[in-house]
């Protein structure tokens, strides 16, 4: 009956367009009422919320989002463009593997695929629609591209798994996502290539080696950040909490010595940081209870001893769990899917000797794609908000997109040493 309750009552209320966040904080209420007299019930789900925010690993996530949010002002991103645009820039369809290869770099350093889009959207945009680009396409390699900062470390949705899987090393995800993300990246440019070649968008000029070798020294210090920030976990030397930290301090020097941003920037970097970081704790607190009142009602079991009576094979049943994700991506966003059903599925799979930090990169592979998918793509709509164009004429471009990100979470899945290899290298 509880079980019935609490998935009825999301249903209802995401299709009446309330927000998510408010949709798992009331279904979870309206499961305990179920059980328990009304103030009990207010108060444990109250309680839940807190004491899932109670994490001192999820301090990441707000100095993370000011980082970003620092370097989406602070020129970071146009020397990062220069940079990618130095390297493949004479290419066929150049302007998408500049757009790929930045989004990586960027995507990587702000942790944000919504930075990502925002930032190399409005630098790009324009420019690839002069050389002759569509809109259309210049927006669906945006979008894509942009999550792949999601796998690439420092990355907050793996923070947010950390926690929800019950203490996987944040220091094992980070380096479990770099080569999964670096594929997702490369196949994107294979598609690119054949659809510029077939579109016959044009490839710039070749750069010379003086020219890379001066992109590269005017990126150098924002590449820098990723060997502080992940050199500097993976060593021993800081928490990744302490990193976040560190890595703010960093993007505020380097941005001051840019000359792109000043002191009456700040307060309004900082509102915008808050704003996001509000949004996301609050879908934290709520898929926290929600996650409380499903391990009470013991769902998590059941859905193990279901999906394990179905097959003991366990390809079969991560091809299942990912077509469950995929459909589940496409009406959820990321961090309360991780969150809800990372205590649902990591059981499952752990009994059938699938290592979690694997796990994890393929569950966040694999909701990334939702990222790009209406109704609740946030990636989807910023890319084509900032690009001027509509959801329709996208969808054309995107398919062959979403087939290379299908393709990057098939191999992922299938072939765990992708994932953890560079983890065990280093001792994880």
């Amino acid at each position: 009956m509880e079980v019935f309750i609490l998935v009825f009552s999301f249903l209802i209320l995401i299709a009446i367009g309330v927000p998510i966040a408010w949709s798992i904080g009331i279904s979870s209420i309206c499961t305990m009422l179920v059980s328990i007299p009304s103030i009990p019930a207010f108060t444990t789900v109250a309680q839940r919320m807190a004491t899932g925010l109670d994490s001192f690993s999820l301090l990441a996530i707000p100095f993370f989002v000011l980082a970003g949010q620092i370097m989406n002002r602070g020129g970071i991103a146009k020397r990062l463009i220069n940079f990618a645009k130095s390297l493949v820039g004479a290419m066929p369809g150049g302007l998408a593997h500049v757009n790929i290869i930045a989004a990586m770099l960027f995507g990587a350093i702000s942790g944000s695929a919504v930075a990502a889009a925002s930032a190399l959207g409005s630098m790009l945009g324009k420019t690839m629609e002069e050389e002759g680009y569509t809109k259309e396409f210049s927006a669906a390699i945006n979008v894509t591209s942009s999550t792949t900062g999601l796998v690439i470390p420092p990355s907050n949705i793996l923070i947010v798994y950390s926690l929800a899987s019950g203490g996987v090393s944040i220091a094992a995800l980070f380096l479990a996502g770099y080569i999964p993300g670096i594929l997702t990246g490369l196949l994107l440019m294979i598609v690119s290539a054949f659809w510029s070649k077939y579109r016959k968008f044009p490839a710039g000029a070749k750069s010379t080696l003086k020219e890379i070798i001066r992109a590269f020294v005017a990126a150098l210090p924002s590449l820098f950040l990723l060997f502080v920030v992940i050199g500097g976990i993976v060593a021993g030397i800081f928490t990744a909490t302490e990193a976040s930290a560190v890595a703010v301090l960093y993007c505020l020097v380097l941005t001051f010595i840019y000359k792109e941003v000043s002191m009456r920037d700040l307060p309004n970097i900082f509102l915008g940081s808050v704003s996001t970081t509000a949004i996301v704790m609050l879908l934290i607190g709520t898929s926290m209870s929600m996650s409380w009142i499903m391990a009470y009602e013991n769902i998590p079991q059941n859905i193990t001893e279901f999906m394990l009576s179905i097959s003991d094979n366990k390809y079969v049943i991560l091809f299942i769990i990912n077509i469950l994700l995929l459909f589940v991506g496409v009406f959820m966003d990321m961090t309360p899917a991780v969150l809800i059903f990372t205590p649902i599925f990591l059981p499952v799979v752990t009994n059938l000797g699938m290592d979690p930090t694997h796990f994890g990169i393929v569950m966040v592979l694999n909701l990334c794609i939702g990222l790009c998918t209406p109704p609740v793509g946030a990636v989807l709509f910023v890319g084509v908000g900032i690009a001027g164009t509509t959801i329709q004429k996208v969808i054309r471009p995107l398919l062959p997109l979403f087939i290379a990100m299908l393709i990057s979470l098939i191999i992922v899945t299938y072939v765990p040493a992708l994932s953890l290899w560079l983890p065990r290298l280093f001792g994880f």
